[in-house]
């Protein structure tokens, strides 16, 4: 083989290691966001993931307890079963007044 032939083969060899990593690497965080669900309005102030409306940014953002258009992840099925003093919670975002 001669040099070029080599260092291709070892380039090649490395790039499809490295993609091979990356793919296990994230693997486990797709498993993870498919386990859970996005429930409205059951995180309390400052304690949200994402998504708190007008004037916030993202997680950690909301400005009441139990905003309606904040949400935080929860184990997917368990959304409805999680009490608030308005209900439970919603897998879409809800109408309260803030």
């Amino acid at each position: 083989m001669t040099k070029i032939s080599v260092f291709t083969t070892k380039a090649v060899t490395f790039a499809a290691s490295l993609a091979t990593a990356l793919a296990i690497l994230s693997s486990p965080t797709l498993a993870a966001d498919e386990a859970k669900e996005k429930c409205w309005g059951i995180a309390l102030k400052g304690h949200n993931d994402c998504a708190a409306g007008a004037g916030t940014t993202c997680a950690g953002t909301s400005k009441v307890d139990y905003q309606g258009n904040s949400w935080k992840l929860v184990p997917k099925g368990t959304c409805m079963t999680i009490s608030t003093p308005f209900g439970p919670g919603s897998l879409d975002p809800v109408k309260r007044p803030v």
